[in-house]
């Protein structure tokens, strides 16, 4: 991503509604895995830290983020320990929103999930759904977006168990996913519109609705929504 991405997110991170819904959505996760205590966490593309605080309750964790301006942030925001590669084996590897940044996703995935203990956990998650595919992404540096079927495709069957496939961010997926198509038709680039914190009234209402589906994702799997979450357990093939 650009520079100038990092500096919003660091801007934003803390107070804006999809920044906090997903951590608690990720926290809801973990929590239900039962883990055990203090393991070895990697925060894979950690960008300006979002979910560090939170992963930080689950054991120790290691950051691994190229970005200079980012790393910058994360050594000052969380005093981590920033990886340049991947050395060593973890219990819990997060990669959120970060493989529709890479063009071979399936070689690092492939890289990524060797670095798991046998029995380690991987949380994925990444935007849903090429038709989405928008001047934001464009902006991003997005590759693709993803569906259940070649997310899936990246990994060998016989090494992992699925504990959870399901698509999120499903409540606000009609309103959101029309204005996208919308400003697709018009050409409209929206990025800095979506990515700085709206006020403080529309901001609230977007966290309570978000953040409600960590309650719902504990019992169901959505059909579709505007990102897609992938829990796997690395098992012995």
């Amino acid at each position: 991503m650009e520079n100038d991405v990092y500096i919003r997110h660091a801007k934003s991170f803390r107070n804006h509604w999809w920044f906090k819904s997903r951590v608690l959505i990720f926290d809801s996760i973990l929590q239900n895995l039962k883990l055990k205590k203090n393991i070895k966490i990697l925060d894979y593309g950690s960008g300006v830290g979002s979910n560090i605080t939170m992963l930080k309750k689950y054991g120790k964790v290691d950051s691994l983020e190229p970005n200079i301006i980012a790393t910058k942030f994360l050594k000052k925001a969380f005093k981590i320990k920033i990886i340049k590669k991947l050395k060593k084996k973890y219990n819990l590897i997060l990669l959120a929103d970060v493989i529709e940044h890479i063009k071979n996703d399936r070689k690092k995935i492939k890289e990524i999930f060797g670095a798991l203990n046998n029995n380690g956990y991987l949380i994925l998650t990444a935007p849903a759904f090429q038709f989405l595919f928008s001047k934001k992404d464009e902006s991003l540096h997005h590759y693709r977006r993803y569906n259940s079927y070649n997310l899936l495709s990246m990994f060998n069957k016989k090494e992992i168990k699925i504990i959870k496939l399901s698509y999120f961010n499903f409540i606000l997926f009609f309103p959101i996913a029309i204005t996208i198509l919308l400003f697709k038709l018009l050409r409209i680039n929206f990025i800095d519109k979506v990515e700085k914190t709206p006020n403080f009234l529309i901001n609230y209402l977007m966290f309570k609705i978000f953040s409600f589906e960590k309650y719902i994702l504990k019992y169901i799997n959505f059909s579709f929504g505007l990102s897609i979450l992938l829990v796997v357990k690395k098992i012995k093939s």
